[in-house]
């Protein structure tokens, strides 16, 4: 039995890829366990697993007593010498059990343990191999769709994940046996198991297929500083390099635009916009509203990252883009806020803006003159200088209206 029994693990380790080490440790629990509930025993079982000499032994050892107080811990005499022949009372008796003779309990819960050991043993095995692959590009192959949902189930390393409908490309129709890249976002961490969570709609799939077709990206001589993507229609990446000799978008473009041509395929017609970065915000920001023409960027004032940019009359509308893509993407790219209008609107703007100062420089003083504006002081002397002539106007009223005195007559009366 033991050679069978340490055939099994040789079979494991090669099949399943687990470590023999790793089952004999959960083996031995599980042995130990079944033992207890067994033989109804407490810690005084020993499992012996030794694949380098073959051996393989399971035993209980108890104390040899006059008197059974400690069922769990204690034997008598007369017991222990079925087990060894020179037991005697106040010494341990190594009782060796016989695997095969196990209760029908303890091999079940043997079994059960194994299994969950052997779960767990693949399960913490495929999560280290997995974690090797987040935030990588792999290649998968399609081994079916459902029709319903359009979830495609795919195989990486011979095993099976699901691209959902949601994660693929609007231009992708996907057919058993192709073979096509997606992006590990993530690993999920299930309960029976463990999953990936693939893409081909996360931006950082296209910069690894850029990675993987311009070397002067993969060795660092090119930098990817950031990528804004609608999945399926457009792309915008900006790259930068740091050998003044290496031009990063010839790089990219590839003799006869050969590289950006094997990434536009492996993305279905998916265009691309590469963009020169630059430190300078106003130039980048020039540069991410590519193809279009820009006259002016004006960085707005404010902790809120916002600018202006001006276009020629005639593209406009190839700066804003068709439902205001390629507006968007350059947002995304420069992580500015993007106010764009034409050339003619700014010097209505403008000109509107002179026209107002110009009014207010030629009206007359007297409209210009405001109380509210003058100091405190100033506002008091024109109050009182006010209340002054209104007294005197009410005075010379008065004067007028009152009664002239009767004059004194030297007449009697008669």
């Amino acid at each position: 039995m033991n050679n069978e029994f340490f055939e099994a693990l040789q079979m494991l380790e090669r099949e399943k890829g687990i470590k023999a080490d790793y089952l004999i440790e959960k083996i031995t629990n599980a042995i130990v366990i079944a033992v207890k509930k067994d033989y109804e025993v407490a810690d005084n079982v020993t499992v012996v697993i030794d694949p380098d000499n073959g051996r393989f032994s399971v035993s209980i050892t108890k104390m040899v007593v006059d008197i059974v107080e400690v069922p769990e811990t204690e034997i008598l005499l007369d017991e222990a010498l079925a087990y060894d022949p020179k037991a005697k009372v106040g010494f341990p008796c190594v009782m060796h059990l016989d695997t095969k003779k196990f209760g029908r309990i303890a091999a079940q819960t043997a079994k059960h343990v194994i299994r969950q050991g052997i779960r767990e043993a693949e399960r913490s095995q495929m999560l280290e191999q997995f974690q090797e692959k987040v935030c990588e590009i792999v290649t998968a192959t399609v081994q079916k769709i459902e029709p319903q949902t359009g979830n495609a189930t795919v195989e990486i390393d011979h095993n099976e994940f699901l691209l959902f409908k949601n994660d693929q490309l609007p231009s992708d129709e996907l057919h058993e046996g192709d073979r096509i890249k997606v992006y590990v976002v993530d690993v999920v961490n299930l309960d029976r198991r463990c999953s990936l969570k693939i893409s081909r709609t996360h931006k950082d799939l296209v910069k690894r297929l850029f990675e993987l077709e311009v070397p002067e990206i993969y060795d660092g001589t090119i930098e990817v500083k950031s990528i804004s993507r609608e999945a399926g229609s457009r792309t915008k990446i900006a790259v930068m390099s740091h050998n003044p000799d290496v031009d990063p978008i010839g790089a990219c473009v590839g003799p006869r635009g050969s590289r950006i041509s094997a990434i536009v395929d492996e993305l279905h017609g998916e265009k691309i916009d590469i963009i020169r970065y630059s430190e300078d915000d106003a130039t980048f920001i020039k540069e991410a509203l590519s193809p279009a023409t820009v006259l002016d960027v004006q960085i707005l004032p404010g902790t809120e990252r916002a600018c202006r940019v001006t276009v020629p009359d005639n593209q406009l509308s190839l700066a804003i883009g068709n439902k205001g893509q390629n507006a968007k993407l350059a947002a995304k790219l420069t992580g500015y806020k993007i106010d764009i209008r034409s050339e003619s609107d700014a010097k209505a703007e403008a000109e509107a803006a002179q026209d107002e100062s110009e009014e207010l420089l030629e009206a007359p003083a007297g409209e210009l003159m405001d109380t509210e504006g003058l100091p405190e002081e100033e506002d008091a002397l024109l109050l009182d200088e006010e209340a002054q002539e209104n007294e005197n106007e009410e005075t010379g009223a008065e004067e007028e209206a009152a009664p002239l005195p009767e004059e004194d007559t030297d007449e009697e009366t008669v």
